[in-house]
């Protein structure tokens, strides 16, 4: 029914051809503005409802005085419904570590938290399938983990800005919710993110609807494809410096696996951009040392690496 809406206002109200490569983009741009509009405030609001009993004073408690393995597997469970952006990342990791969480645990759920969200899996699921957003949350997750664990054996206490022990954050005192006031924030969450992350779902869907109606066909196969063995490591590189979300990458990684470009070769690409920006790198430098942020960085760089190799390798 979408589909036909889609056609509709394209073909009908509009009047464009069927071939021309304009039709072609403006079709596109309707289909996946609803669609990704639509799934994104429902899966907002079921997060939603799960995060409201999921408070920063319980997340610490949970994860403090956890051994490794287990409290990292916690943490990084914790972390995906837990929201985090880089400007959180200070408080955030401040409050682990004065609340006694080990350094490699505190890791874990930072890694996962940016890295797997509702924003992230509504859109994987509308554009690519349940699939494709389950291999993803997975491999996000099992990245956040193994990369804590080896941070935190690695003993690199000494390497967190000495402030960071001597800070104090007093716990706010915790108000049990009502069912109907959970449906109300559920409600107010949906419609505050889905607005909030809207422009950059619509722009990252035109871009994608430009390179959908006017790139050549598998333009992308000789640049990024699965044979071209240094693919994965230089989107990688790319991903870096740049700065968006989910909602702005999903809408051009579609477009850009569509016309070549391979599965993983785009996922370790937008995994860079979510958790492996340059801003939340400057950000963090804040509170540990340049040799933490650096170890942090690589051991990030070919968590994302080895995930593109593998998911090129299981998908074909």
């Amino acid at each position: 029914m979408l589909q036909e809406f889609a056609d509709w206002v394209t073909y009908t109200v509009l009047g464009l051809g069927q071939n021309s490569p304009l039709a072609s983009s403006i079709d596109f741009f309707v289909y996946d503005s609803i669609k990704v509009t639509v799934m994104l405030a429902i899966i907002v609001f079921g997060v939603a409802i799960i995060r409201s009993f999921i408070t920063p004073q319980k997340v610490k408690k949970w994860v403090a005085g956890r051994t490794e393995g287990l409290g990292n597997i916690l943490a990084a469970i914790l972390g995906i419904p837990t929201p985090f952006c880089s400007c959180s990342a200070v408080p955030l990791f401040i409050g682990f570590v004065e609340s006694g969480v080990p350094l490699g645990i505190t890791f874990s759920f930072l890694i996962a938290s940016p890295l797997i969200n509702e924003v992230a899996a509504a859109m994987l699921l509308a554009m690519f399938g349940w699939e494709i957003a389950v291999l993803y949350i997975i491999s996000g997750l099992v990245i956040a983990i193994i990369a804590g664990i080896i941070i935190g054996r690695l003993r690199l206490e000494s390497e967190v800005e000495e402030f960071v022990y001597k800070c104090k954050i007093p716990d706010s005192a915790e108000k049990v919710m009502p069912w109907k006031d959970r449906l109300i924030y559920a409600k107010n969450e949906s419609r505050d993110i889905t607005l909030k992350v809207l422009p950059y779902i619509l722009l990252g869907i035109a871009i994608g609807a430009v390179i959908h109606g006017y790139a050549p066909a598998d333009f992308l196969v000789n640049i990024a494809g699965k044979n071209n063995p240094l693919a994965v490591p230089i989107a990688v590189l790319i991903g870096i410096p740049l700065y968006s979300n989910a909602a702005g990458m999903i809408p051009i990684m579609e477009v850009l696996t569509a016309k070549g470009m391979a599965m993983g070769t785009a996922l370790a690409f937008m995994m860079a951009v979510i958790g492996l920006s340059l801003p939340e790198m400057i950000i963090l430098r804040k509170v540990i040392k340049i040799k933490l942020l650096a170890i942090f960085a690589a051991i990030l760089f070919i968590s994302f690496t080895l995930t593109g190799y593998l998911f090129n390798a299981v998908l074909g």
